[in-house]
């Protein structure tokens, strides 16, 4: 019983069809009896019967018709845990859901790093066809007790990757980053023994991250781009040569320099098998956003990865970094991202850059400047053959500018549908299902900012003035940002006073 009244709650918008229904059956029934009932009719009356069946007659067949759509539109989200917010989102294009996530695009997306999993946090919610190629690599830095223990593999990108694609995100990120504390386990990372396990389990390093897709139910799957040891050496534009991730960025401010070149140590790693030929049949292959020098191009330089990439005749598209990095891209513009990656692995690797607008309250870029940082500088006439694509990509969270998930998908997925319409594919099954899902996405989304920047506002506004002002309603992010700043400021100071 309980089952049956959910029906007919306002969120399943049942009541409406129900009641349609309800006025078509009586003006059916009234004009069915008008006949019955009268003896003689003259033509007036014969039309006015008439045209009161025809009403009742097309209002239920209508009802009907909505009512059944609307079922299987419930029916679908009940079963949709991709669906985050169901009470609040209005599905047109719900009962295709399921369809556009099996049949949607190829995608490939390689790097690694917070970059990657951003990108594929926000592209799980379109295709199950989905490609994480991450390095295995620790790059020459200490290993920590938990792998020395257990004797594994670096797996920090391959862990935070699945994390990303898994249905169950915040769990699973639990679960992996939880260290025991007590016990012979003491100190020892649940994932390392999770992978540990799953190796000894199916014989092979390859074979139990392939399985590992299926057993942690992941969206899409994470593979790999070498299997062979791979370290990154970079010759700085002196000819000092730097082995270590970790200390790129202290030797490039103590040598006053820029990094020349990255390359691999050794220089012949041969990549996992299949990967190649998950990149020749993608349908678009991302590369970014990321530390340039030590999570994207590293992947690029394995044999055979950047020829792949060429051949192929998917999309090709870099998303660039919103902020340079310190020690490695300082004072670099998009041009200078998309010159090393050519520089490295040639013309030809991409197709497509995606870059952020720019439009960030100062104050934040003030604090980042503060740590020698700054915005990257969209100098896109200095590189040609490449098509530009200014794009909405940034957002604030926890005081720090990152790439919206939601934001980066949709460019992407927008790119692609852009595609498939330049090839008069408007009728193929795949455009109109990621253009509708698309289209409600984009939709949905701009109410969920537009109620988070509402909800932060309140938050921030701690004396509420008795009248509102129109200055402080749109200003008080920016207002609440200078005074975060200068507290920084003034406690950097004060920092560099006691220092002295």
């Amino acid at each position: 019983m309980k089952g049956f009244i959910q029906w007919f709650k306002s969120s399943t918008k049942m009541k409406r069809w129900i009641f349609l229904i309800l006025i078509g059956i009586m003006l059916a029934c009234y004009g069915i009896a008008n006949i019955l009932v009268l003896k003689e009719m003259t033509f007036k009356e014969l039309a006015k019967i008439i045209v009161t069946f025809v009403i009742g007659f097309v209002s239920i067949i209508i009802g009907l018709i909505f009512i059944n759509k609307r079922t299987l539109e419930v029916l679908v989200e009940a079963t949709d845990e991709r669906m985050n917010n169901k009470k609040n989102v209005n599905i047109k294009s719900l009962i295709f859901d399921k369809k556009v996530y099996n049949q949607g695009p190829n995608i490939v997306v390689i790097g690694g790093g917070s970059g990657l999993n951003t990108v594929l946090t926000g592209l799980k919610k379109y295709t199950d066809n989905l490609t994480a190629i991450v390095a295995v690599s620790d790059y020459g830095e200490a290993q920590t007790e938990s792998r020395r223990e257990l004797k594994t593999m670096p797996i920090d990108d391959i862990k935070d990757s699945m994390i990303s694609l898994a249905e169950k995100e915040e769990q699973i990120k639990k679960l992996f980053n939880y260290k025991f504390t007590s016990g012979r386990l003491t100190n020892l990372s649940f994932a390392d023994i999770f992978f540990t396990a799953m190796e000894q389990v199916n014989n092979s390093f390859p074979d139990s991250i392939i399985k590992s897709n299926e057993v942690l139910g992941i969206i899409g799957k994470v593979i790999p781009v070498t299997l062979d040891e791979m370290n990154i050496v970079a010759e700085l534009a002196n000819g000092y040569i730097v082995t270590e991730k970790s200390k790129i960025p202290q030797m490039v401010y103590e040598k006053v320099t820029k990094i020349n070149r990255i390359y691999l140590n050794p220089t012949n790693c041969r990549p996992t098998p299949g990967v190649l030929d998950i990149i020749k049949n993608a349908d678009c292959i991302i590369i970014g956003p990321g530390s340039l020098y030590t999570n994207v191009i590293p992947n690029l330089l394995v044999n055979g990865v950047a020829k792949a990439i060429k051949e192929s005749t998917a999309l090709k598209v870099y998303i660039s970094n919103i902020m340079t990095e310190p020690g490695q891209t300082d004072e670099y513009g998009v041009s200078d991202h998309l010159n090393a990656i050519l520089e490295h692995c040639g013309k030809g690797i991409v197709d497509y850059c995606i870059y952020d607008t720019g439009e960030i309250i100062p104050e934040f870029i003030k604090r980042y400047n503060l740590e020698g940082q700054d915005l990257v500088i969209p100098d896109i006439d200095k590189v040609k053959g490449i098509t530009y694509l200014q794009r909405n990509l940034s957002m604030i969270s926890d005081g720090h500018i990152r790439h919206d998930p939601e934001l980066v998908a949709e460019s992407i997925i927008q790119l692609i549908c852009d595609d498939l319409k330049y090839q008069d594919k408007q009728n193929d099954p795949q455009y109109l299902m990621l253009s509708n899902k698309l289209r409600e996405d984009k939709r949905v989304n701009k109410i969920k900012r537009k109620t988070r920047k509402q909800g932060k506002r309140s938050k921030n506004v701690k004396i509420k003035p008795k009248r509102s002002s129109k200055f402080i309603d749109k200003y008080q992010d920016r207002i609440t940002s200078i005074q975060e700043s200068d507290e920084m400021i003034k406690l950097k100071e004060q920092r560099n006073f006691e220092d002295t």
